[in-house]
């Protein structure tokens, strides 16, 4: 269905009269207060959302999806360059993310302020139709080498002084540590001196430099369970430290990185826990090879992996992720919640992850599958990826 703009006069302050062209669309509209059925009036910003409250029913409007830890998607990686970055942001966007962090990966420091520039670049000109940058997740370089999971093999060791470089080039939002790595917190008050959310990931350390990480200003998990020591009843490790501690952490839900129970049970632990893709270059395109950084690896089917059969960041798409939580039980509004709302709140940002009047026009439409209809980034159309892409 095509949903033609209304036009209509509007007068300003200045007494300057303009014509503006809204959009509006009809359905059960997802609501800070819950669901309602109705309609969400919109231009580059929501003007209106009026209706009842009311049992949801197709089509669905919920606020669009905010992805805090992508790499890559339709055949790019952010590592690559402004192009690359431009072609995941659009890529994403065509499967309902309407926010995204530019993840990196661990890399030598020129690699780094290499992909810093480009996602720079693209942040200062963002495309229409494309998903919006945020900043970075700065995934590595201070990582624990026996926790590398996938990440190429290019730890440092602390340096405030790269740091700095590179929040000079780009807003650092999300980075990754091993605090194990930093024992006298020298990154942790670097990254504080930028506002930077600061995860505990890739990691080897015990329960108890988990909790004491968190206590001294750690905000998270990156990708909860996996490349992390775990949730051994005897020898517990920072899984378990998030499980009891954590207020924020993230989860890859594609059903390959994390069994569905422990989904769950982080679900009931974490109270904002929510939902990334990990998402590399392989997501959205055929079987083959593909590059992580400096790494090769292989999609085959639903996942991506080292030669060695390590998975390799995924395939996901955040549409995907809405309709995998659900079928483990999910309530589409909580799934929604954890797709957008909370990574929105947990970055900060004011503008996404809810529908409401006066934020961007941020949403995403779906019919009774959960199939995307219709994806608005800032108020501009953009058509959504069909099944396969």
């Amino acid at each position: 269905m095509r949903h033609l703009p209304d036009l209509h006069r509007e007068h300003r302050k200045d007494g300057r009269s303009v014509i503006v062209a809204t959009t509006t669309l009809r359905g059960s509209i997802l609501t800070p207060d819950g669901w309602y059925r109705g309609r969400i009036v919109f231009d580059a910003r929501i003007r209106a959302v009026e209706g009842q409250p009311a049992e949801p029913a197709p089509p669905y409007l919920l606020p669009g999806f905010v992805d805090l830890h992508v790499h890559g998607g339709g055949g790019a990686d952010v590592m690559e360059g402004e192009a690359a970055v431009r072609r995941v942001a659009a890529f994403h966007a065509r499967h309902g993310t309407t926010s995204l962090l530019a993840t990196t990966v661990t890399a030598p420091p020129e690699a780094l302020e290499a992909a810093f520039h480009g996602i720079a670049r693209a942040m200062a000109s963002p495309g229409e139709r494309a998903a919006r940058i945020r900043g970075v997740h700065l995934e590595g370089p201070f990582i624990s080498r026996q926790a590398l999971g996938a990440q190429p093999p290019h730890t440092l060791p602390p340096d405030p002084d790269l740091v700095r470089r590179l929040a000079a080039v780009a807003p650092i939002r999300v980075a990754t540590v091993a605090p194990e790595t930093d024992p006298d917190d020298r990154l942790l008050a670097a990254f504080t001196e930028f506002g930077t959310r600061l995860q505990i990931g890739h990691t080897r350390c015990s329960y108890a430099r988990a909790r004491a990480a968190l206590a001294a200003g750690y905000a998270g998990f990156t990708h909860l369970f996996n490349a992390m020591s775990g949730c051994a009843h005897r020898d517990p490790g920072a899984a378990a430290a998030a499980l009891a501690h954590a207020e924020w952490a993230e989860i890859i839900p594609d059903l390959a990185h994390v069994d569905p129970g422990m989904i769950l049970a982080a679900r009931r632990a974490v109270s904002g826990l929510y939902g990334v893709t990990d998402a590399v270059a392989a997501a959205g395109m055929p079987d083959g090879p593909y590059r992580l950084g400096t790494h090769r690896i292989e999609k085959r089917g639903g996942t991506v992996r080292l030669a060695d059969g390590r998975l390799a960041g995924s395939v996901l798409t955040m549409d995907r992720a809405l309709r995998n939580l659900v079928a483990i039980g999910l309530p589409l509004d909580e799934a929604a919640h954890r797709l957008s709302t909370l990574p929105a709140a947990y970055l900060g940002l004011a503008d996404a992850g809810r529908l409401a009047a006066g934020l961007a026009a941020d949403l995403v439409e779906l019919d009774g599958d959960l199939r995307l209809r219709a994806v608005h980034v800032a108020g501009h159309r953009v058509v959504p990826a069909t099944d396969g892409e």
